[in-house]
């Protein structure tokens, strides 16, 4: 299968421009559905990695056993609670999601999550009422696991960020050749597949990338929800979602990439590369 590997240029052409009679409403509203008590992390990183790339509006929903920790934490993100059982979202945060979904033009849900039968509910409610692009990583893919119907019957565009593993669970067989084994999961899920590793391959079953950005100080935990977060701004700014996918990977990586080149790849940390983003898109 053939593929596109983008360069600085590129990622920076398809970037949209910032333009001076504009407000935050032009920017994209963002909402992000993460975290569970012991995973607060995962929240704040993804609220930032979506804040550091642009994102006019980013509204993140927590349980509300975290709530203080991540109010705390971010100052630019609209932090709210929502309703929980045992530190993970309660099926009775449901009613609230819905009510926020139709302001939005992206959601990320997964990040830190927590799996439960009310946690599965949230995500299937997402997934079924939200016309918009929605990315689901981490516990959300696991979740759809053994629900992958939910996937195939959605009409709006859904990108998918799984690691080898997660990639397995979702029905996925990885083969020598990577970018296929993900343009067979892409085209049997009705999603787009963005494959982490050394070189993330990212497909709609159709038009393939090939990231070329990142290196292994990246494997450490947190790194994906910054990814995540990148990805689900990308797509509130108004980038078609294979592009979005493509360009989050390209930037991640890139930031990696400064941050590895600056001290090391033994003790970067996700917090580093929120700091290099920046410098990437301008």
């Amino acid at each position: 299968m053939n593929w596109i590997e983008l360069d600085h240029k590129q990622v920076l052409s398809i970037l949209p421009d910032r333009l001076p009679e504009t407000h935050k409403g032009d920017y994209g509203k963002v909402l992000l559905l993460c975290g569970s008590r012991g995973y607060t992390g995962a929240a704040y990183l993804a609220a930032m990695g979506a804040l550091r790339t642009g994102a006019g509006l980013v509204f993140l929903g927590v349980p509300e056993s975290i709530y203080a920790i991540e109010a705390v934490k971010l100052n630019e993100a609209v932090v709210f609670p929502l309703p929980d059982r045992d530190g993970k979202l309660s099926h009775e945060a449901i009613g609230e999601i819905l009510d926020r979904l139709p302001q939005m033009d992206a959601v990320l849900i997964g990040c830190g999550l927590g799996q439960s039968e009310d946690t599965l509910s949230v995500v299937q409610t997402v997934l079924e009422h939200a016309k918009c692009p929605v990315v689901v990583d981490a516990d959300g893919i696991n979740l759809l696991s053994a629900h992958r119907d939910i996937l195939r019957g959605r009409i709006y565009p859904t990108i998918l960020t799984p690691h080898d593993v997660e990639f397995q669970r979702l029905g996925g067989i990885l083969t020598d050749d990577r970018m296929e084994s993900a343009a067979a999961l892409a085209r049997d899920l009705n999603a787009i597949v963005l494959l982490k590793g050394h070189r993330t391959c990212i497909t709609d079953g159709n038009i393939a990338y090939r990231n070329t950005t990142g290196n292994p100080g990246m494997a450490v935990g947190g790194s994906g929800d910054v990814l995540a977060g990148i990805i689900v701004s990308l797509l509130g700014q108004g980038i078609a979602p294979l592009e979005a996918a493509a360009v989050g990977a390209w930037l991640h990586g890139g930031a990696g990439d400064l941050c590895a080149s600056e001290m090391g790849q033994y003790g970067m940390l996700p917090t580093d590369m929120l700091t290099r983003l920046p410098r990437l898109m301008k």
